[in-house]
């Protein structure tokens, strides 16, 4: 065996000697424990340890070595664990302060070994001490910006991105955290380009504290510019953060004493101020602040706000960009919506209305129809946004249309559907990196026709809602109905009408599904669902509408709320007159005749009596040349004097100009002169051709 010079063994020499080298050299903390968990041992070369007196700590436990040791009762139970099982405890983090250390406390790393003989005599526990204050300071404020980036961003609402963003960073990142926006950002308009200046009002949109307390200089919600001399408006007039330490007499505290004075409240120590701008674009500002025992910022932490409040405004102008886009939506909704629904004396008519959080393509509709009848309509197209809001006007533009060719409501909807397809095909044909490619083309609707004579309602909807009706005895209904396919869609089953019979005094409730207080649901549940406010026939139909936006409880609806609601009146029978005739040459004098005296009865004016009574010959001749049996006229008198003239057949007639060596063919051309409208209405039995004259200083 190999001798040292000295004597004894070559391994008990290097190992002396790696002791003697851990223990006065090593950057890492070694402490050597007895079986009491008495320091025997301790290393002198670690910075922590410089100018220590290691007489006074050998001898004394170890978690006597450290100044403000966290959780001492977990670091016996550790230690106490490894003596007893020899299983080592690693990295165990605790925070504490070396008896030499002055500040802050750091953040050490200890592992734990046992120590026994080559016999297995336990003699005691090793422990090394590593400092890594540094290491875990960036994991933190990585997790930080990790936790921004994952939370932060995800509303698309400029105030509640500020509030995400507080919530996130107090307590991890800050004891208070403040954002204050632009005014105009949050109603999404431009900011202006360039640093910010001095007038320009900013809007105090978020506001968070570790404890809880609201001590703050300005209330959320409060608007007003900021001092120029503050480190606030200097970090937006350059776009720099702030890294600024705070006392009591801080030179620029004088310039905004309403925040010198929550600063002193709160005990806050140092402060940084962070521009959230874009492009550079000035959007506001970041504040976060550490009181108390925390830990000041430096500048590593000023680095990580400036992250973060690179990505928040970025969040905040994809706010601001929505936004933007809702409020000229909602605007290009709002103005092509009925300013002033159509009002009736036999159909009373009021509606609600709310747009959905991103501004859908819901739309409602009242139409009069010829012979005093009234086409209620709602619809709503998918999506939100500009192209919804453009794509229901167009859809509201071509029902008008057809409504005023008095077709049935299942041929109205066939023919918009034609149009919605061809409004498809055209989405469908735009490029694929066109955003507008990608959202699928679809609209629903239901469009209905009140005939107050009849006293009936006919309907057809395109995968819409079945309307309900309310009796005059409270008890609710929804009618049997095909349900037809959504508009828009290439195939499905054919529309179909569905004609049921209105008592007068009854309401009608046309709806998209998300007025129903838990949408969405089918139509099945929709009268257990609007009974309880609906089921009142009685009350104002505009008081049964506040009751139902009342019982909105979500705000974020999944598309736009509306409602119709049509109570029926009865037609005033002395206001309509209808006569049989003889399908014969006499029946044209027989209808003049019925015409004058009962026109004469209404106080109708003599030209306007005059003209309706060529009006009743020329289409009374026309049925007789070109219809058949029976005939039938009918005059009412309601918001214009309409004639209607029915007979069995369903040829449609011609408006042609006549030559002049012709002795026919002006009927209806003649009809066109003197009525301010006129048409023909299809039914299973045949055809309906009115007349439509202007009743002067008439109010019905």
């Amino acid at each position: 065996m190999r001798r040292t010079p000295g004597g004894g063994d070559a391994g008990d020499w290097v190992g002396g000697a790696i002791l003697d080298a851990l223990f006065t050299q090593s950057p890492v903390g070694l402490h050597v424990l007895d079986t009491e968990l008495r320091v025997v041992r301790v290393n002198t070369a670690t910075r922590g340890m410089r100018g220590v007196a290691v007489e006074g700590l050998l001898g004394r436990h170890f978690a006597e070595a450290f100044v403000g040791l966290s959780a001492p009762d977990e670091v016996e139970a550790i230690l106490r664990g490894v003596l007893e099982s020899g299983v080592p405890a690693r990295e165990y983090l605790l925070r504490m302060r070396l008896a030499a250390e002055q500040g802050q406390e750091k953040i050490r790393s200890v592992s734990v070994f046992r120590l026994q003989d080559p016999q297995g005599t336990v003699l005691g526990l090793a422990a090394t001490v590593v400092d890594v204050t540094e290491q875990e300071q960036a994991r933190a404020r990585l997790r930080v910006l990790n936790a921004v980036r994952e939370r932060v961003g995800g509303t698309l609402d400029v105030i509640a991105t500020c509030q995400e963003l507080v919530e996130t960073l107090v307590p991890d990142f800050a004891d208070v955290a403040v954002v204050e926006v632009v005014d105009a950002v949050v109603r999404g308009e431009e900011s202006q380009v360039g640093p910010l200046a001095q007038d320009v009002p900013l809007r105090r949109a978020a506001f968070r504290t570790r404890d809880g307390q609201q001590t703050q200089a300005h209330p959320v919600g409060d608007v007003r510019s900021l001092n120029f001399l503050t480190p606030y408006a200097q970090a937006m007039s350059d776009f720099r953060p702030r890294l600024v330490a705070l006392s009591p007499d801080s030179p620029w505290f004088d310039a905004d004493p309403a925040r010198a004075g929550a600063i002193r409240t709160t005990g806050a120590h140092t402060l940084i101020v962070a521009p959230l701008a874009l492009r550079g674009t000035a959007l506001g500002v970041l504040s976060v602040y550490r009181t108390g025992g925390s830990d000041p910022y430096n500048e590593d932490d000023v680095g990580l706000a400036l992250d973060v409040a690179s990505h928040t405004a970025l969040c905040i102008d994809n706010a601001r960009r929505f936004t933007r886009e809702h409020t000229i939506a909602a605007t290009v909704q709002r103005h092509q919506l009925p300013r002033h629904p159509a009002t009736d004396s036999t159909v009373e008519t009021a509606q609600l209305y709310m747009p959905g959080a991103g501004g859908g393509g819901g739309w409602f509709d009242t139409i009069p129809l010829s012979g005093a009848r009234t086409a209620l309509v709602v619809g709503e197209v998918t999506g939100s946004g500009i192209q919804a809001a453009t794509t229901m006007g167009q859809l509201r533009t071509v029902i008008r249309s057809l409504a005023a060719l008095d077709l049935q409501p299942d041929e109205l909807l066939a023919r918009l559907n034609d149009t919605a397809a061809f409004l498809a095909a055209e989405r469908a044909a735009l490029p694929p990196s066109d955003p507008l490619h990608q959202q699928p083309f679809a609209a629903s609707c239901v469009y209905a026709v009140y005939d107050p004579v009849t006293r009936t309602c006919t309907f057809a909807r395109a995968g819409h809602t079945t309307p309900v009706i309310i009796r005059p005895d409270s008890s609710t209904e929804v009618p049997d109905s095909t349900p037809g396919p959504l508009l828009g869609s290439a195939e499905g089953p054919p529309f179909a009408a569905t004609t049921t019979d209105l008592l007068h005094g009854s309401i009608l409730a046309l709806y998209t599904p998300a007025i129903l207080p838990t949408p969405p649901a089918d139509s099945d549940h929709a009268p257990a669902l609007l009974r309880d406010v609906l089921a009142q026939p009685g009350r104002p139909l505009q008081d049964l509408c506040d009751d139902i936006l009342h019982s909105l409880r979500s705000k974020d609806r999944p598309g736009d709320a509306v409602l119709l609601l049509a109570r029926t009146r009865p037609f005033p029978a002395h206001s309509l007159a209808t006569w049989l005739l003889d399908h014969d040459p006499t029946a044209a004098a027989t209808a003049r005749g019925h015409t004058r005296r009962t026109l004469a009865d209404w106080n109708v004016d003599e030209d306007t009596a005059y003209a309706a009574e060529l009006i009743v010959s020329e289409l009374i001749t026309n049925a007789i040349r070109y219809g058949a049996s029976p005939l039938q006229l009918r005059l009412i008198k309601h918001r214009t004097l309409t004639c209607e003239v029915h007979d069995d057949s369903a040829t449609s007639p011609q408006l042609r100009h006549a030559r002049t060596v012709d002795e026919g063919g002006r009927g209806l051309f003649i009809v066109a002169q003197l009525a301010q409208r006129w048409g023909t209405r299809y039914t299973t039995e045949g055809k309906t051709v009115w007349s439509e004259q202007t009743l002067p200083h008439s109010g019905t």
